[in-house]
């Protein structure tokens, strides 16, 4: 099986990382000439969302053609070269797949909708009348989870946008279907895949209305997924390939399984519970402080129980649908460099595989965007309405927005302080970020030590260069603050202490005798003294300040 305990995962939005032709939006030719930056970055694999044909009702994750080329990204031979240039550098391709549904204008949905029952089996349709839904459950996107089709006298599923209708997965011939499509892209040299919500695609036989809730406890973690995916891995011979799902709503007990080396299904989760931590009784359009001593408590719990159950996490703060952890955890002003360092060195020394999404390594902040006229996100847009219908106003509105969009983390990535940051010549898809500054661009970053770059570099070259990193033990330490973090990792004598301000205000924490005897190798501020921690009981921890002490089990400082 691939070890990718030492890999670190750069996730690319290829529609806003680097236009080469001009039309202002991101393209596969711009992934390949971005290589070497990414390549001295050092990450492993590339995830890049998808590509494929698809009308960008969902930007991508509605698939039209999951073996076609979008041509506004290129054509295949472009991905051929992506695949073959990555490849010259070391780096692995990670593709990504949205196997929970299709596109309404895939070729099978366009079947069903033309009478063909073959293809109506495909999906999840419900005979019934126009007034009466099959159930009560509600759209991730907002609104109810089904749609009628009057020609039919049937109703389908879509759990995300009306555009995206889910597949049957109970079907057997859906599920071949789709292994054929994971052995197409591995004969084209792919290694990697990273599932799209893959822990929805098996929903109980008897729907019925959730009274509770908005219909996710029938559909989440459903009767047959483990032996869906057992059998998807198997039939498809990626049991050794890095594979990733993203899990909505999903419990550690279940991620432990879907990860662990034994039940052969994925090689990580990606769960979302510390990214739901500001939101107000759960409610993702309901502002508030993040909630710090729920945010320490999830990461111990997800990390110890899934250290004990052999399982392995996905770590990351972003992705194309978070807003960004800067501007969320950190500080986009006084602090915005030391906040951006300690919150990338927190989550990447725990146990599991660092993610990083575009721009993150810059420190890119929230879009900040004015006018809904500049919103492109069709979660954004319908939650826009919602909230106005609610009685917010326009202000309060976009406020909620600038906090919550999913556009925040799809600003052209910042690469110069050229019109357009360069990332295109042309008027970029989505505008640039209104928070955009020249100092937030690689080309300010790249020859300066003290950049948060140059932080990520270092943190992928430790998770390297030291396997206690990679491999060792995690136990998390009482800090008697919930703005401090505090946590140990362990490999044989190999000893890594780990302390996290996350907060503006000073905070003071307590050595024992392992942080004593040990050094410190990283830190976030530049003006950091070679300390003697021999003769230190204490330390105060400055605004977000994180230290990493490196010490040995019997007593000798590190190396």
């Amino acid at each position: 099986m691939t070890d990718f305990s030492n890999k670190v995962v750069y996730q690319i939005y290829p529609k806003s990382f680097r236009d080469t032709n001009g039309d202002g939006i991101g393209d596969i030719p711009g992934v390949i000439e971005k290589l070497d930056y990414l390549q001295d970055l050092g990450v492993d694999y590339l995830w890049l969302t998808p590509f494929f044909v698809s009308p960008q009702r969902d930007n991508g994750y509605d698939v039209a053609d999951y073996r076609k080329i979008n041509p506004m990204f290129g054509t295949m031979e472009d991905v051929e070269n992506l695949i073959s240039e990555s490849k010259k550098r070391g780096i692995g391709l990670m593709l990504d797949m949205v196997f929970n549904h299709t596109s309404t204008e895939h070729e099978w949905f366009q079947k069903a909708l033309a009478g063909d029952e073959k293809y109506q089996n495909y999906y999840i349709f419900r005979e019934g009348t126009a007034d009466q839904c099959p159930t009560n459950w509600q759209s991730k996107f907002g609104g109810t989870a089904w749609e009628y089709v009057p020609e039919l006298g049937k109703w389908y599923l879509h759990l995300f946008d009306v555009t995206q209708a889910d597949l049957n997965w109970d079907n057997p011939e859906v599920r071949e279907e789709l292994k054929e499509i994971l052995r197409f892209w591995k004969e084209k040299g792919i290694r990697a895949f990273r599932f799209d919500v893959i822990n929805l695609i098996s929903k109980l036989e008897k729907m019925e209305d959730d009274f509770e809730g908005d219909g996710r406890r029938f559909y989440s973690d459903g009767p047959h997924i483990h032996e869906y995916l057992k059998e998807m891995v198997r039939d498809t011979g990626i049991e050794d390939f890095v594979t990733v799902g993203e899990m909505s709503s999903t419990s550690v007990e279940h991620c432990i399984r879907y990860s662990s080396p034994k039940e052969k299904e994925l090689s990580m989760c990606f769960s979302f519970h510390h990214l739901k931590v500001d939101y107000k009784n759960g409610d993702k359009w309901a502002l508030m402080e993040p909630d710090y001593r729920a945010l320490k408590s999830l990461f111990e719990e997800w990390q110890m129980k899934m250290q004990a159950g052999d399982g392995w996490n996905a770590l990351f703060w972003c992705n194309h649908d978070q807003p960004r952890i800067v501007s969320r955890m950190g500080d986009e002003t006084t602090y915005w460099k030391e906040s951006a360092k300690m919150l990338a060195g927190m989550i990447h020394l725990m146990r599991g595989t660092p993610y990083i999404y575009q721009g993150e390594e810059i420190g890119m902040l929230n879009a900040h965007y004015p006018s809904i006229d500049q919103y492109r996100d069709v979660e954004s847009l319908n939650y826009y309405q919602i909230l106005l219908r609610q009685g917010k106003s326009e202000k309060e509105a976009l406020e909620i927005l600038s906090a919550r969009s999913r556009d925040n983390s799809r600003t052209p990535m910042q690469w110069n302080d050229e019109k357009y940051c360069g990332f295109s010549i042309a008027e970029p898809w989505l505008p640039v970020s209104d928070a955009f500054k020249k100092e937030i661009t690689v080309s300010a970053q790249e020859d300066d030590e003290d950049s948060i770059l140059a932080f990520y570099k270092k943190l992928i070259s430790l998770r390297k260069e030291y396997p206690v990193i990679a491999k060792g033990e995690i136990e998390f330490l009482k800090t008697g603050s919930d703005k401090t973090l505090a946590y140990r990792r362990s490999l044989g004598s190999d000893q890594m202490t780990i302390f996290c301000n996350l907060g503006r205000e000073k905070q003071t924490i307590l050595f024992d005798e392992t942080c004593r005897n040990g050094r410190v190798l990283l830190e976030n501020y530049k003006d950091q003294k070679e300390q003697n921690l021999a003769e230190q009981e204490s330390y105060m921890l400055r605004p977000y300040e994180i230290l990493l002490i490196e010490s040995k089990a019997d007593g000798n400082p590190g190396k």
